[in-house]
């Protein structure tokens, strides 16, 4: 299993936790944006959009760079790929186990068969019958 480091595995969730930080990440997919045009979309004061790229910018996901007074940010996509490997252990340990529960379920539905899907053999009751007459005892 991939290990990182608490601290910034933590910050990174931290900063995938919120849905205005991730519609900025999937911007930023598309190619490099500055603080005001990553604000636009959520109508959103300079500062408030800056306290979002600090916290992205803390996880390691983008890169701020200043040219001249316009701060320009772009993505950086490691940490992601480094989620999505502590993400996969958990994906496999669930899909092993899911898939041995669908073997189990489906083992038990072929064992809970109804009766009139397999082949039983007639009983015979001739025995119990009047000797073959066709009387039981209390007709007799």
């Amino acid at each position: 299993m991939v290990e990182l480091h608490a601290p910034q595995l933590d910050s990174l969730f931290h900063a995938l936790g919120d849905a205005t930080r991730r519609e900025m990440l999937r911007a930023l997919g598309e190619g490099e944006r500055t603080v005001g045009e990553l604000a636009a979309p959520f109508s959103m004061s300079l500062a408030a959009a800056s306290k979002h790229i600090k916290a992205l910018e803390n996880a390691g996901l983008i890169r701020r760079e200043v040219r001249g007074r316009t701060h320009v940010c772009r993505l950086e996509p490691g940490p992601l790929a480094s989620a999505h490997q502590w993400l996969g252990f958990y994906e496999r340990f669930w899909t092993e186990h899911l898939n041995v529960l669908d073997r189990l379920l489906r083992e038990a539905d072929a064992k809970d068969a109804p009766v009139t899907a397999r082949k039983i053999p007639p009983r015979r009751n001739s025995a119990r019958k009047g000797r073959g007459t066709g009387k039981t005892k209390g007709d007799r």
